[in-house]
């Protein structure tokens, strides 16, 4: 089996790393050259953190990563230090960690492994036969300065995973776009050098005030980086009545003018631009299997509605995807498997992912809804704040922190809650109707 991925972020980088270790000829275009900086939170929860453990991924503070115990969270004039839960899943601590140095560790991870990795190879379209099955890609190859030299080239495969974010010109270019029945978010970002860079808790900020003394729409966060800079940033999502309708960046600027002059959030500070970007939610893009194709990470739309949440997602979308592959490598030896045979059994991996996160999602997308409205949020920061049992318990719902087993009281509430929801669907409309009334039950990958 021949595999090409599109994209060397989070998801594809992981995804190439499995399957190289497991002895499949993989091959991975990125379109940008490492190190390359990515906007994002920089922040990796324990669910993050557990993926990065199971790829042997080395992640010393001596390398660059730096531990945090928690989140600190701020509204109403209240001040909460919330440890990460102690649960057998997940380790016990979060990381910060840049973009510029995240991906390219990764990157050179799936390369340590066998997988080759494709700089400066920009994605123009899906690749397909006469059947309408995807086959592979066809890339422009880019300069040192990031410009088209005029050379494009084809790479043939058995499958694509498209691993190649929010923008996904792989899946685009066949039709897939975005749903608009699904959460949106959007998150601004940039670094300031300040006393804080070393900061062992993720700090959120429920509440944004402004300049005026009026709230700002969305939430923030302050993480420090450790070399001297804090990640200090914002998201709003589309049920918010301000969306799209604000200067994100001048939002960002009125809160972070508010804050302490010691902490150094001010221009004069600022390390890089003020940079934003879609946050694409609830399974957004659909379907995630179609034949020789599978959607991975951003590029289906794998981003929490509760807290922004992608980088653990996506690592788990491209760990259940290899798993999924290698198990049909292996299959695809005997001579009574068929190409319809793989593609049912490919398929598992929409289920699969569905029955992980769906009903996640959906409560999420509840929430998001909820916190749209600034009465329901007031009233529920007043009342949630002041009890650190309700929050500890908001915080494990919203990282998805629980034990499989749920044996706790916190985990066997977060169960039932799941198990009161249906889970939400990531399958295209079309599909969907065609599918109407039937189910198929889907076990894990065996490898």
């Amino acid at each position: 089996m021949k595999v090409l991925i599109v994209g060397a972020g989070p998801a594809g980088s992981t995804a190439a790393y499995y399957l190289a270790q497991a002895g499949i000829d993989v091959t991975v275009l990125e379109k940008t050259a490492f190190p390359r900086e990515k906007v994002c939170g920089d922040g990796l929860t324990p669910r993050a953190v557990r993926e990065i453990q199971k790829l042997g991924l080395p992640h010393s503070e001596d390398a660059g990563w730096r531990r945090n115990k928690g989140l600190r969270l701020i509204a109403g004039g209240r001040t909460i230090e919330l440890p990460w839960p102690e649960v057998s899943d997940f380790p016990t601590y979060g990381l910060i960690r840049t973009r510029l140095g995240f991906d390219e560790s990764l990157a050179r991870h799936a390369e340590s492994a066998g997988a080759v990795v494709l700089e400066r190879h920009s994605v123009t379209s899906a690749l397909q036969d006469d059947d309408g099955r995807v086959i592979g890609a066809r890339a422009a190859v880019l300069d040192e300065s990031g410009r088209k030299t005029g050379e494009t080239r084809d790479f043939l495969a058995d499958v694509v995973l498209a691993a190649d974010g929010n923008s996904t010109r792989t899946a685009v270019s066949l039709g897939m776009h975005k749903r608009d029945d699904r959460p949106l978010g959007v998150a601004v970002r940039t670094y300031f050098t300040s006393p804080r860079h070393d900061d062992d808790w993720m700090e959120g900020w429920l509440e944004l005030p402004g300049k005026s003394g009026k709230p700002l729409p969305g939430y923030g966060w302050v993480f420090g980086v450790g070399d001297g800079t804090s990640n200090v940033g914002l998201g709003i999502l589309n049920s918010s009545k301000e969306f799209g309708k604000l200067d994100y960046k001048q939002v960002l600027r009125e809160w972070t003018a508010g804050m302490p002059a010691e902490w150094g959030f001010t221009p004069e500070n600022q390390v890089g631009e003020i940079r934003g970007a879609a946050l694409p939610m609830v399974f957004n893009r659909t379907p995630h299997y179609s034949p020789g194709l599978l959607l991975l990470g951003d590029a289906g739309g794998m981003v929490s509605p509760f807290n922004g949440e992608g980088i653990s997602y996506a690592m788990e979308s491209a760990r259940f995807a290899a798993g999924f592959l290698v198990d049909c490598s292996s299959r695809s030896a005997s001579a009574a498997w068929s190409t319809h045979d793989a593609d049912a059994h490919l398929s598992r991996y929409a289920d699969y992912v569905r029955d992980q996160w769906g009903s996640h999602f959906t409560l999420g997308r509840a929430f998001a809804f909820l916190i749209g409205k600034p009465a329901v949020m007031k009233l529920a920061l007043r009342t949630g704040m002041p009890i650190p049992v309700l929050m500890r318990f908001v915080v494990r719902l919203l990282a998805n922190l629980t034990d499989s087993s749920a044996k706790g009281f916190e985990d066997r509430v977060i169960r039932v809650l799941e198990m009161l929801v249906p889970p939400t669907s990531n399958t295209s409309p079309a599909l969907a109707r065609k599918a109407a009334g039937s189910d198929t039950a889907v076990s894990a990958p065996t490898s």
